[in-house]
């Protein structure tokens, strides 16, 4: 089991450690695990010159699965693309071939309360976002600015092939045959073109697994549904832009995006697992921010790239614990509960692993 850990930037430290030391108790004693570090983001540029450095790369190809922690610095929209610390996460996922980004919102009942939304809505809530990662706005051409008429002009293309869209819906529906067997497909059919193929791909798609449902929404009307019934959705498919929006939103329904794992895999078990917070740099380095979205990271880590659901399944029972212990970081923090830090937390979860 060979897991690269790209810690990163900012809070990507402090909740990879924590996630780390989950990770390294759950793996059972009849594998061998091997855990081998490498800069990325601000830190590949101090140590290589570049956000992703080449070595990093050719160790993230060499491994199993990847742990990684967060990427960027205050900033990096006035550095070329490239360049950015923070677009070194995307460059990965492309020269990966990590093209479905999977991000669950579920609720621990103990966190009720923690949610912006009322209980009664959020209450049990389980669903997936289901995210295309390498293609959309974030990588189509042309894009840049550009000096048009005398005035700057910002470009981005929003792009995507037939094989792209319809291997992230097979992706969804195979999902969703796990689960309640219900494929949202969100989109912007009724103004863009690209939206207009990913509505007649998904419906071609669709058609091919029968004992799934399969509904379509477009993106505006489905971040209304999310906040007014999210428990109607099981799987929600949809491409980049659109779903990194609508999951960030999601995180609010859990309680704090600092509760939300995700995964991103390509064509085979080989998966980068991260949690979805981003750096948090005016928080970074004083022991406040929430390890738990990095632990239930490698939950998924040991599901979808080990095929170990039992060391998933005693990950996701101690964070449980840990919370009904009432034991809280400073995002989920009510009165009442104990307020602690990253490596109280992440302590408190090695604890309760038994």
């Amino acid at each position: 089991m060979k897991v690269a850990v790209l810690a990163g930037d900012g809070i990507g430290k402090e909740v990879t450690a924590e996630a780390l030391k989950v990770l390294q108790a759950v793996v059972p004693k009849s594998a061998e695990l091997e855990v081998s570090h490498a800069p990325i983001g601000g830190a590949g540029v101090v140590a290589a010159g570049d956000p992703l450095p080449a070595a990093t790369l050719e160790l993230a190809r060499k491994s199993d699965a990847i742990l990684f922690g967060a990427a960027g610095e205050p900033g990096d929209e006035k550095i070329p693309f490239d360049m950015r610390p923070g677009a070194s996460l995307l460059r990965l996922r492309k020269a990966l071939g990590l093209f479905a980004n999977y991000r669950p919102a579920f609720l621990f009942p103990e966190l009720a309360d923690a949610s912006s939304l009322k209980r009664e809505i959020v209450d049990g809530l389980d669903i997936v976002i289901l995210r295309e990662l390498t293609g959309d706005l974030y990588f189509g051409e042309p894009r840049g600015v550009t000096i048009e008429g005398g005035e700057r002009v910002g470009i981005n293309t929003m792009r995507y092939t037939e094989s792209e869209v319809r291997r992230i819906v097979h992706a969804a529906f195979r999902l969703a045959q796990t689960r309640n067997r219900k494929v949202c497909s969100v989109d912007k059919a009724n103004v863009l073109e690209t939206m207009q193929l990913w509505r007649e791909v998904a419906t071609e798609v669709g058609a091919e697994y029968p004992d799934v449902e399969l509904t379509h929404a477009f993106v505006d009307a489905a971040a209304m549904m999310l906040m007014r019934n999210p428990r109607q959705f099981d799987v929600i498919v949809t491409g980049n832009v659109f779903g990194d929006i609508l999951s960030d939103a999601a995180a609010m329904l859990t309680g704090s995006i600092g509760m939300l794992p995700s995964a991103s895999l390509g064509s085979s078990r080989f998966g980068l697992y991260e949690p979805v917070h981003g750096t948090a740099p005016d928080i970074a380095g004083k022991d406040i921010a929430n390890p738990l979205a990095a632990i239930l990271s490698v939950e998924m880590m040991m599901r979808l790239s080990f095929d170990l659901p039992e060391a998933a399944t005693r990950i996701r029972r101690a964070v449980g614990a840990v919370l009904a212990y009432g034991y809280r970081t400073a995002d989920i923090y009510q009165p009442g509960t104990k307020k602690v830090g990253t490596r109280e937390m992440g302590e408190a979860v090695l604890a309760a692993l038994g």
